[in-house]
Order: C-alpha cells, then sequence, then structure tokens
C-alpha cells in the first residue's frame, strides 16, 4: 500500500486545483469513479452569464467559509459577473480572522461555476444567487488557509491512490423564539421528544419549509423528525463526494436559519445552548470507493468489513485525540460530551451499538459505511471532513489496526470495568484538544503550518478568556458559603 502523503513531494499540487468540479455524485457516478477532483462541470462561464440574464439574477453572492467554519460573502451585481467569473474579485484577508496578515491580505475569490445557486427566499424580480468560491493569492495560487483547499488537498491525496470518499452528515439543530428585539434566546415552549409529530412538535411547520427550500435548492433530503431534547431537530440529505458535502453543510446552515427568521424562530448550531438536555451533534457517515466499489464492503470478513475498513478505523481512533479540536472546537463543544446524554465519551468501535465513539451501521454491501459520532454542529465540515480522510488514508497507509469491538454499552461500564478494555476518553474540555492536536503531528501536516497555527492561536486565546470568567454558576455554589 502506498504512503498517503499530504506533502509537496508527494505530488500535491500547488497550483491552481480543478474548479470544474462535477456538481453531483450518485451511484453510477460512484461506481464509474467520476467522483475525482477536477472533471468536467455542469456550468461553463457562458451557461452562468446565461442563466443570470434568463432568471432575472441581480445580485450574486461570492461565498467562501472562514478558519473558524463561519460563512462569509461578497456580493456583486449581475454588471460585475464576468468580473467575477475572470476570477478578478479582490478582498482583504486581513479582515477574515486567522486568514492573512496587513502586510500581505490581498487575496482573489475563484467561483467554482457548479455551486451556482439561485436562492429561492429572496424576491422572484431582481433574484439573488450564491457561487462558492476558492481562495487564491495573487500569484494564482491556492491560499493555504482556506478550508475548502485543505480538504481538496486530502481528496487529492487519496485520489492519487485511486480512492474517493464519500460522505453523509447527520445536522442537529436548535429552533428558539427570539426576543421582542429579534435577539436569539433560549427559551422555547415546546416538549417534544425524540420521533414526535405535531401538534406535541411546535417545530413542525418550520422544518417542512425547511425541506421543501433545500430540495428547491437541489439538495435531496433522506429524512427529518424531531431529536430528542425539546425545541431540537435534524434534517439528514443524501451523501456525496467530500468537498460537495461540505459545501452542502454550509449552506444547509443558511437555509435553515433563513427559514427559521421567517417562522419568528433562531436556529441555533451550539453544540449544548441548554443545560440538562441533549446536545447537538454532526454525526460523519463515511465510505471509501475504489475501482468502481465501496471497499469497506467484505461479505466474508469479521461484521462484513474489509481489511481496509479495520485499518481506517484503526486511523480514525489513532488520530481522533488531535481530531477533537476539529471536531468539537468551542468551549461549549465538551459540555455536550458529558455522561448521560448519548455522546460518545470513549475512544471505542463497535458494529452493534450506539455508545461508542465509532459505530458500523447496519447496512452492508454499497451502504456500509463508518459513522465517526463525536462531531459537533459548531465544527468546520472542511477541517473535520479532510481530517476524517486523511487519519483514515493513514491506517490504511501503516496497517494501523483498532482495538478489539466494544460489543457492550459503554455508558452502562463501570470504571474498573473501562480501565480493564483500556478504554481511553476523548478530551473532556478544549485546553486537553489543543494539548491533543500539539501533540499530532500528522494532522499538523493535513491542515498546513498556516492553519494550524492561526487555528491554534485563536483556541488558546479562546480558552484562557473562559478560564478568567467568573460564571453565574460559581455566583450561586459558592457566594452564600465562603
Amino acid at each position: 500500500m502506498g504512503t498517503y502523503s499530504l506533502s509537496d513531494k508527494g505530488g500535491l499540487p500547488l497550483e491552481r486545483f480543478g474548479q470544474d468540479t462535477a456538481g453531483g455524485c450518485t451511484k453510477q457516478d460512484i461506481a464509474s469513479g467520476n467522483t475525482k477532483q477536477g472533471t468536467a462541470g455542469r456550468y461553463t462561464k457562458q451557461d452562468i452569464i446565461r442563466l443570470v440574464e434568463e432568471e432575472d439574477v441581480e445580485f450574486i453572492r461570492l461565498q467562501f467559509t472562514d478558519l473558524f467554519g463561519t460563512l462569509k460573502n461578497m456580493a456583486v451585481t449581475s454588471s460585475q459577473l464576468e468580473k467575477a467569473l475572470n476570477n478578478e474579485c479582490m478582498f482583504d484577508g486581513s479582515s477574515i480572522e486567522g486568514f492573512a496578515r496587513i502586510e500581505e491580505s490581498d487575496l482573489y475569490l475563484y467561483p467554482d461555476l457548479d455551486t451556482f445557486t439561485i436562492f429561492p427566499w429572496r424576491p422572484q424580480q431582481g433574484k439573488v444567487a450564491r457561487i462558492i468560491c476558492d481562495i487564491y493569492r495573487p500569484d494564482g495560487k491556492p491560499f493555504e488557509g482556506d478550508p475548502r483547499y485543505i480538504l481538496k488537498r486530502a481528496v487529492d491525496a487519496a485520489a492519487k491512490q485511486g480512492y474517493h470518499f464519500i460522505v453523509g452528515p447527520e445536522c442537529e439543530f436548535f429552533l428558539f423564539h427570539t426576543d421582542e428585539d429579534g435577539n436569539p434566546t433560549t427559551t422555547s415552549h415546546e416538549r417534544a421528544g425524540y420521533f414526535d409529530l405535531g401538534p406535541v412538535d411546535l417545530g413542525e411547520n418550520a422544518r417542512r419549509d425547511m425541506v421543501l427550500t433545500l430540495e428547491e435548492m437541489g439538495f435531496e433530503i433522506e429524512s427529518s423528525h424531531h431529536e430528542a431534547a425539546p425545541a431540537q431537530h435534524e434534517i439528514d440529505f443524501k451523501y456525496a463526494e467530500a468537498v460537495q458535502t461540505a459545501d452542502h453543510v454550509m449552506t444547509f446552515k443558511l437555509a435553515v436559519k433563513t427559514i427559521a427568521k421567517r417562522f419568528g424562530l433562531f436556529a441555533s448550531f451550539m453544540p449544548k445552548p441548554r443545560y440538562g438536555i441533549n446536545g447537538s451533534g454532526m454525526h460523519i457517515n463515511m465510505s471509501l470507493w475504489k475501482d468502481g466499489r465501496n471497499i469497506l464492503e467484505d461479505r466474508q470478513g469479521a461484521q462484513g468489513l474489509s481489511q481496509e475498513a479495520f485499518y481506517f478505523i484503526g486511523g480514525i481512533l489513532k488520530h481522533v485525540k488531535g481530531m477533537a479540536l476539529l471536531t468539537n472546537p468551542l468551549v461549549n463543544s465538551y459540555k455536550r460530551l458529558v455522561p448521560g446524554f448519548d455522546a460518545p465519551l470513549y475512544i471505542a468501535w463497535s458494529g452493534v451499538n450506539r455508545s461508542p465513539l465509532i459505530r458500523i451501521p447496519s447496512s452492508r454491501g454499497q451502504e456500509t459505511r463508518i459513522e465517526l459520532r463525536s462531531p459537533d454542529s459548531a465544527a468546520n465540515p472542511y477541517l473535520v471532513i479532510a481530517a476524517c480522510l486523511a487519519a483514515g488514508m493513514d491506517g490504511i497507509a501503516h496497517k494501523i489496526l483498532p482495538p478489539k469491538a466494544v460489543g457492550r454499552n459503554i455508558f452502562d461500564l463501570s470504571e474498573a470495568e473501562r480501565r480493564d478494555l483500556k478504554l481511553e476518553a476523548l478530551p473532556a474540555d478544549l485546553g486537553q484538544a489543543i494539548a491533543a492536536l500539539k501533540e499530532d503531528s500528522f494532522l499538523q501536516e493535513v491542515l498546513g503550518e498556516h492553519v494550524f497555527r492561526n487555528y491554534v492561536e485563536a483556541k488558546e486565546q479562546e480558552w484562557a478568556t473562559y478560564k478568567s470568567q467568573v460564571t453565574d454558576w460559581e455566583i450561586e455554589e459558592y457566594l452564600y458559603k465562603i
């Protein structure tokens, strides 16, 4: 098995990564191997110009995602469209946290033509569309701080060995009331639970409109339902190749928040907005394809899994502590990863229950997949998916076997039983996650020096600020006692 390399010597392109990426990914595409970046796209520049004119599009939002998973954009009118499509739109990278220093701040937006979408919630006359962009330096080289580039680089490294990474996320969120000034709260009158329906599920109508809006934007929605906590919801869309899935997560969040606002609600992707209830996760379902088949599946293998599947699991488990700063990026993320709320706490895997960090859903054949259950809804999907792919490929390259599967409910194990099974815990807070990433040189290479340095510096500042706070809980607990 060849070594999975993310270095320049490993053959990664430092010049422009093909922007004419295929916009969709069907089973037929996967079977034929047509998921590789750089294949001919659905749209040409002329197609976009024609669509803008025919559909009466007045504004085009050139979107990109910052280091910490926040969607940004520059809006241009249709009169400036050709300039935008010629990659001539420049912005000040020093104004985006973690992007560029003021001395080298000029960055350019390169539109990915196949991400062109007209927003269905905007006016029918003078419509608004968007195009997701890659970020480049003035010399025409990709900007090493662009999260989308980090993911494309990982995808390309795998593709050079014939592998295609297919990903399906499970996105959870809360719908809360807003106050009289329109500001978000954590208040909801709803008391519905898992799979409840109206009239108990007070968010049913909003969730239905979200689904219809997403379908109008080209999503294939597989299911939607009320989640376990009051006011918590989940909408699942169909798997796709890695970059498209990350694009979809960012578009999904924008659409959900926009439709929620129409109902006078606020959609929150905060991992744990309220004490005493389940938090919101973003489970990542993964399959790996080569030569037209899902190589994770082997009907003759243990649990119906191939040797590559075990190596892939082993690679993720090896690097998962270092990945925590990406999969669980906020101080608040670690309020979700606590006992009693179905979130994973220990580094283990299983094919039969949902308590471990990684589980193997029962579907086999083309549907065989690995589900990583630690990521939450605040994570930057580009960085998370890049880390998952690279860690799994490291497992394949170095034949890293995972520990024995845990068939029991980990939540019910005693501390002594967990010790006997040698179960290690995930980082318990942001500080431990920072330390773990600092110790994982492989993941540092995946991110690149620029992203690693800026990301860690920002998170160290966040952790230091949090540790210096005096919370209401501390006042209530200690003030009268001491």
